[in-house]
């Protein structure tokens, strides 16, 4: 499938614009926001097939970001996927705690992130 809409909520600016071009490789449209101050704006009017959520943020990480939208009748069904460089134990489950429905480490997979998000686009 293409046409999906996902929101990328990243901090490097480097990690993104990877994200970025994988994605839109495979004719995603994307949507980026540098922190969750931006992703929460953003929401407030744009609707979402997949969001993939970087842990580490400034201000507030995307774990208490994750449980506020999975809290919010609006944005509660949209996918969330949890995105980090600190891949460190307990990290995964934290997620799936938090409301993620999956967990990508980084660095990412350049040849396998495609697959999971479309596996991801697909639950």
């Amino acid at each position: 499938m293409s046409g999906e809409n996902v929101l990328v909520v990243e901090d490097n600016v480097m990690n993104l614009k990877l994200v970025r071009i994988l994605l839109e490789q495979q004719e995603y449209v994307v949507t980026e926001a540098l922190n969750a101050e931006e992703a929460i704006e953003i929401l407030k009017y744009r609707d979402f097939d997949l969001i993939l959520m970087d842990i580490q943020l400034p201000k507030m990480d995307g774990l208490t970001l994750t449980k506020m939208l999975k809290e919010d009748p609006k944005t509660s069904g949209i996918p969330i996927v949890a995105l980090t460089a600190h891949a460190m134990r307990g990290d995964e489950q934290k997620a799936h705690a938090a409301g993620c429905v999956g967990y990508i480490p980084k660095p990412i997979d350049t040849v396998e992130f495609p697959n999971l998000v479309k596996k991801f686009l697909g639950q």
